[in-house]
């Protein structure tokens, strides 16, 4: 039996006053599936993720998320953004964060239930942040706080999991740690993650949709030399990482 699909974009064009950016994208994700979107600057990649997220409409094309239309489903999507450029001085511990993610999936009334608390502290053990939940954000380090972004994603106990740039501005070993944390977490979820670094999420991905306005998707294992320098227009050093 053909594998379930989850995300499934057909024929998807999409324009900022009148300036194409999307340009008939055909893209189907399998449920279990991990796949990477690599792209240059202002190639349309956060357009993408927003369609998915139900908060954009195609120009035209047709996008479904489990199914039905994103913004019916885009509650079982976990997402993770780019490295938050919010007041990190916000007064706002660990645990109230991913808590967060609760918000308007059970009684509005009454505080977060024991449900909510229960959710909340699985996801802080997956990601290995429970010893942190006390903590505020502005004390915590890049990877730690990438982690609790992860948490909170976690938290609303989705199917689909998407990340964007989740390890910019963070150094190579934890970024290392929170691949091989997401390749765990692909054993039950389908993952969709952003990234420039071709080069390392090849080496966890099963595909890589390579998008510059229009989109090309490879298994990991065919991606070289040639194909990045289609993609960026220039000539690409790419640089190999080994992971034990």
């Amino acid at each position: 039996m053909t594998p379930e699909s989850v995300i499934q974009l057909e024929h998807v064009n999409f324009s900022y006053s009148g300036q194409p950016v999307l340009i008939d994208i055909n893209l189907d994700i399998k449920k279990g599936e991990f796949i990477g979107v690599v792209g240059p600057n202002a190639g349309g990649k956060s357009t993408l993720l927003k369609l998915i997220l139900g908060l954009l409409k195609p120009t035209s094309g047709r996008v479904t998320v489990l199914g039905d239309r994103p913004v019916v489903t885009r509650r079982h999507i976990g997402y993770v953004p780019q490295y938050p450029r919010f007041a990190r001085d916000f007064p706002i511990t660990v645990e109230q964060t991913v808590l967060m993610a609760r918000l308007g999936m059970t009684k509005w009334w009454g505080g977060y239930t024991a449900a909510d608390h229960r959710a909340a502290r699985q996801a802080l053990l997956e990601t290995e942040t429970a010893d942190l939940q006390h903590r505020r954000l502005d004390s915590l380090s890049g990877g730690q706080l990438q982690r609790v972004l992860l948490s909170r994603a976690l938290a609303c106990e989705p199917e689909i999991l998407i990340l964007d740039e989740p390890t910019a501005n963070i150094d190579q070993r934890v970024e290392t740690e929170i691949y091989d944390l997401l390749k765990r977490l692909n054993e039950r979820l389908t993952i969709m993650i952003v990234s420039h670094d071709i080069a390392f999420v090849s080496a966890y991905v099963d595909r890589v949709a390579c998008l510059n306005q229009t989109l090309m998707v490879h298994h990991a294992a065919h991606i070289d030399g040639n194909l990045l320098d289609q993609l960026y227009g220039t000539h690409v050093h790419a640089v190999e990482h080994l992971h034990d």
